[in-house]
């Protein structure tokens, strides 16, 4: 039985997307704690269980299990995180915690990162409790704390002390993936995300010989380190075509009748067959290492005797390796590296049932999306569960305008979500659930 999206149902996501907006979370000058209480009584009031669990005092994630209509099967992870990336209110055109609805949209930070989808998972689990269906296998729900700090706080402290939340959990979807993206005028990719680069933030600390501003230097740490970070954001990795980026690119151009050769040594010029959609996948064609701190020096007339600076290193499966190799072949021989954060790359298959389920769930909806494999170039709260040996892919179900530069409000200013995509939302991951 299929039992489509309430009316209440998407009249409810757009409320409480606008109410978990309004819950300043800001990482880390907040927290998740007043936000999560919110969240637990959502799910009460329609009689869904839940526990908060504290990592730390404030740092604060709810769990909610479901049960499903067949229990022998594996139970499926749904979750969201409930930070945030702070936000400058003198930049933006509304209030970023207004939770404003202008031009049909919901503006706020968070917006799509990701408290969009934390509603589409509340607005879903109160219309299936409220009508009494049950998902087709048991569902644990995770509205997690720290995701934009690397989760430390939220769900790799989980996964280390509280593993049994998630007992029997085989495969799970988060963010990363499911939103549209035009292909031209009438048609849309829906990327879902089955890989992704993994993560390796360095600092460099350079050593030379602390002097006077006046006097000749040949072992300034300063210039030195900056030398080496100029190596570094000048280098332009090779192109190494992991699977699920092949397969999109491949799928893209079968759509709009291009005959593209994907191991052509002039890989370039294939790739400019495809138009914007070349342009889309740049980051996932290759490793990347950018600069992006620099601390240095307490007086214009002093050498320091150290200088340090950060790099955003990101890797694609496979090849973590030749990331830092690279890196060490372009520091100079005074500056050390030691991580920050060091996480994995994950790939996994795109096929079986949950594949399945989300791909039809979004033809249904929209019978001119093609949904296909996706590498995400960053990293999210997957990279802890996949420590469990849960199957994880990024789904939010998310159909956005055309017009919409739906990456570049990421972390950025005037982030907003549309209301229709919202609800849109509701109705996909309502198919899902009962199709998983």
């Amino acid at each position: 039985m299929n039992i489509l999206a309430s009316e209440d149902a998407q009249r409810d996501v757009v409320e409480l997307c606008a109410e978990l907006i309004r819950f300043d979370t800001s990482n880390p000058t907040s927290d998740e704690r007043a936000c999560a209480d919110w969240v637990v009584d959502r799910l009460a009031e329609v009689g869904i269980a839940s526990e908060l669990v504290e990592s730390a005092p404030g740092r604060a994630s709810v769990i909610a299990r479901i049960e499903g209509t067949d229990r022998s099967r594996g139970a499926l992870l749904v979750h969201g995180h409930l930070d945030v990336v702070p936000a400058d209110a003198a930049e933006w055109q509304v209030p970023p915690f207004s939770g404003e609805i202008r031009d049909g949209y919901l503006w706020g930070r968070g917006a799509i990162d990701m408290k969009d989808t934390v509603a589409v998972m509340l607005a879903t689990a109160r219309h299936f409790a409220r009508t009494d269906i049950r998902p087709s296998r048991d569902l644990v729900l995770a509205f997690l704390a720290d995701e934009e700090a690397g989760g430390k706080f939220g769900a790799h402290w989980l996964v280390e002390h509280r593993p049994d939340l998630f007992a029997g959990v085989t495969e799970a979807i988060g963010e990363g993936g499911g939103f549209s993206y035009a292909l031209d005028d009438t048609r849309r990719l829906y990327p879902i995300e089955n890989a992704q680069r993994g993560m390796a933030w360095m600092e460099l600390t350079a050593t030379g010989r602390a002097g006077h501003g006046s006097s000749p230097n040949d072992e300034n740490a300063v210039t030195d380190l900056a030398e080496s970070l100029t190596r570094i954001g000048r280098h332009t990795f090779p192109v190494r075509l992991i699977e699920p980026v092949r397969a999109l690119l491949q799928k893209a151009a079968d759509l709009q009748g291009v005959d593209i050769d994907l191991a052509a040594e002039d890989l370039d010029a294939e790739l400019a067959k495809l138009g914007h959609v070349a342009d889309f996948m740049q980051v996932v064609l290759r490793n990347s290492a950018n600069p992006t701190m620099f601390t240095a020096g307490y007086q214009t007339n002093v050498i320091p005797g150290k200088a340090t600076a950060r790099v955003d290193g990101r890797f694609l499966p496979g090849h973590e390796q030749e990331l830092v190799d690279t890196i060490d072949r372009l520091l100079l021989p005074s500056v050390s590296r030691e991580w920050v954060n060091h996480d994995i790359a994950m790939e996994t298959t795109f096929d079986g049932p949950l594949v399945d389920a989300m791909c039809a769930a979004v033809r249904a909806e929209d019978p001119d999306g093609h949904p296909v494999p996706y590498c995400n170039p960053g990293g999210t709260d997957a990279k802890a569960f996949t420590k469990l040996g849960i199957r994880c892919f990024g789904f939010k179900g998310l159909k956005l305008p055309a017009d919409l530069d739906y990456g570049r409000l990421f972390h950025g200013v005037d982030e907003r979500v549309p209301l229709d995509g919202l609800r849109f939302g509701v109705r996909v991951m309502t198919r899902l659930w009962q199709g998983c």
